[in-house]
C-alpha cells in the first residue's frame, strides 16, 4: 500500500488490530503491534526491521523489542485469527510449508535442506502452517518452525561434544526445551490438535501435497482423529484394487495357523489408473480461472479425472481382523493430451461424494499457494532477519494478521483494497 492508501484504511486497520491483539496485556504493546502491521503492508522491497522503521518514521528498536523480547503470547493472537477466519467460510484445513533462505547458520532451525523458494537444496529454515481455506481466500492460522536433528541435542547422545555444542546453539537462539525435532507431518498433526482442540474450531477435510500425503503416519493420524482427507501422493504409492479380498490359506494342522493375505501382490497407483484406462475419465470443471481464451471464454479450469476404489498397502497400515486393508478412493488427473495420469490423490471423503466435489477439494490448495506469494512477496513473510525462535514465531504471526487484513479489504467491496 502507498502511504495515502494506508491513511484511507487506517481506521479499519486500528479496529482490526484491537480485535486481533486484544490478548496483549498493555496498550503500548497493542499500539506497537498495529505499527508493525502497518510496516508490513506499506510499499517497500524489504520488510525487515530497519527498512520498515524508516518508512514508518520510528526507531527500529521499538519494532525489535516488540517482536523479540516483549512479553506477549503469539498463540493467543493466532487463536483470535483462527476464529476470525470463519469470515472466509473455510472448507478445508490445508497443510503446507515454506522455505526461508538464510545466509548464516545462527538462525533457529537453519540447515541445508530442500528449499522451495530456491528450487534446490540450500541453507534455509522451514515453516509449517495450517491454513483455513476456501476458493475465495485462505488464512495461515498456525505455524511451527521445523527443527532438523542438527538442532536437537537429544538426537546426538552418543556424541557428548556435539550434543553440548547443539545445546549452546539452542540457548543462543532462545529455543525452548520443549521444541524438538519432529517430522513436518507430525508438526501438522500437532497444530490440527491445537486448532480443533484448544481453539475449538470445527472438523474439516484436510488437504496437503505429496510431502505429507506420502507419509502413511500422517494419513493414519488424520483417520485416528476422525478427519477426512484428500492428499496428493506419488504415482508409485502401492495399493490393492478396492474389490480385492484377503484369503486364508488352508491350515495343515501343524504349526501356527496361517493368517489371511491378499492372493495377488499389491501394485502401484499408476498401474491401477492405467488399467482403468483413459476411457474411464470424465471431464470436470472445478473453478473459474482468470485467463479467458477464444476457446474458453469463461476461463473454466477443467481437466479429465478418474476415481477408483483402492486399498493402500504397506506394512505400517493396520489391517482389520479379517486381514483387509482400509479402503479409500484414488483420484487421478489424466489430461486428454497426456499418455498417462499427471497427478494422484488419496481421499477418505464419503464414498458418495460426487467426482466434481472430490476434484474441487483436491484442487483447493491453489488458494494457499496463491496467498503464500502474497505473504512472501508483498508482506515480507521471509524477510525476518532476527536469530531468535520467539521472534520468528511472532513475525510469521503478525505477517498472517497483515494478510488477513488484506483479505478483509479484498472481500469487502465497500473498502478500498490495497494495490
Amino acid at each position: 500500500m502507498t502511504p495515502e492508501e494506508m491513511e484511507e484504511v487506517r481506521p479499519r486497520l486500528e479496529a482490526f488490530a484491537v480485535e486481533m491483539l486484544g490478548s496483549l496485556a498493555r496498550r503500548d504493546q497493542r499500539a506497537k503491534g498495529e505499527l508493525y502491521l502497518r510496516g508490513l503492508m506499506l510499499d517497500g522491497k524489504r520488510k525487515s526491521m530497519q527498512p520498515m522503521a524508516e518508512r514508518l518514521g520510528v526507531d527500529h528498536q521499538q519494532l525489535q523489542q516488540f517482536v523479540s523480547s516483549s512479553t506477549w503470547d503469539y498463540s493467543k493472537v493466532r487463536e483470535r485469527l483462527a476464529r476470525w477466519a470463519a469470515h472466509i467460510s473455510p472448507e478445508a484445513y490445508a497443510i503446507d510449508d515454506v522455505g526461508f533462505p538464510k545466509d548464516g547458520y545462527d538462525s533457529p532451525g537453519v540447515a541445508r535442506m530442500y528449499c522451495g523458494a530456491l528450487g534446490k537444496r540450500g541453507n534455509c529454515q522451514i515453516g509449517v502452517s495450517v491454513n483455513l481455506v476456501s476458493d475465495r481466500a485462505s488464512s495461515a492460522v498456525d505455524w511451527r518452525l521445523f527443527l532438523p536433528e542438527s538442532w536437537d541435542d537429544t538426537k546426538h547422545s552418543e556424541d557428548p561434544l556435539l550434543a553440548e555444542a547443539i545445546r549452546r546453539r539452542r540457548t543462543k537462539a532462545g529455543i525452548p526445551d520443549t521444541a524438538r525435532h519432529r517430522e513436518k507431518w507430525r508438526l501438522a498433526l500437532d497444530m490440527l490438535d491445537e486448532v480443533r482442540g484448544e481453539w475449538e474450531l470445527p472438523d474439516l477435510p484436510v488437504v496437503a501435497d505429496a510431502g505429507y500425503g506420502d507419509a502413511t503416519g500422517f494419513r493414519e493420524g488424520l483417520t485416528e482423529r476422525g478427519l477426512t482427507y484428500t492428499v496428493a501422493v506419488k504415482a508409485t504409492t502401492t495399493a490393492h484394487p478396492g474389490d480385492a479380498t484377503p484369503e486364508r490359506p488352508p491350515y495343515s494342522g501343524q504349526g501356527r495357523p496361517p493368517v489371511s493375505a491378499y492372493p495377488q501382490p499389491h501394485t502401484t497407483l499408476r498401474a491401477l489408473a492405467l488399467a482403468a484406462g483413459q476411457a474411464a475419465t470424465r471431464t470436470v470443471t472445478w473453478r473459474q480461472g482468470s485467463k479467458a481464451t477464444k476457446h474458453n471464454p469463461n476461463a473454466d479450469m477443467r481437466s479429465q479425472f478418474l476415481a477408483l476404489r483402492v486399498r493402500p498397502a504397506n506394512r505400517s497400515i493396520p489391517r482389520s481382523a479379517d486381514g483387509s486393508l482400509p479402503e479409500c478412493r484414488l483420484l487421478a488427473e489424466w489430461p486428454h493430451d497426456a499418455a498417462e495420469p499427471t497427478n494422484y490423490w488419496l481421499s477418505t471423503l464419503p464414498a458418495d461424494t460426487p467426482l466434481q466435489e472430490l476434484v474441487r477439494t483436491a484442487k483447493i490448495r491453489w488458494r494457499v499457494e496463491h496467498d503464500y506469494r502474497e505473504l512472501k512477496d508483498g508482506l515480507g513473510l521471509d524477510h525476518f532477519e532476527g536469530r531468535n525462535y520467539l521472534g520468528w514465531h511472532r513475525h510469521v504471526t503478525l505477517t498472517s494478521l497483515a494478510q488477513a487484513f488484506c483479505t478483509l479489504l479484498r472481500l469487502d467491496p465497500k473498502a478500498p483494497a490495497p494495490a
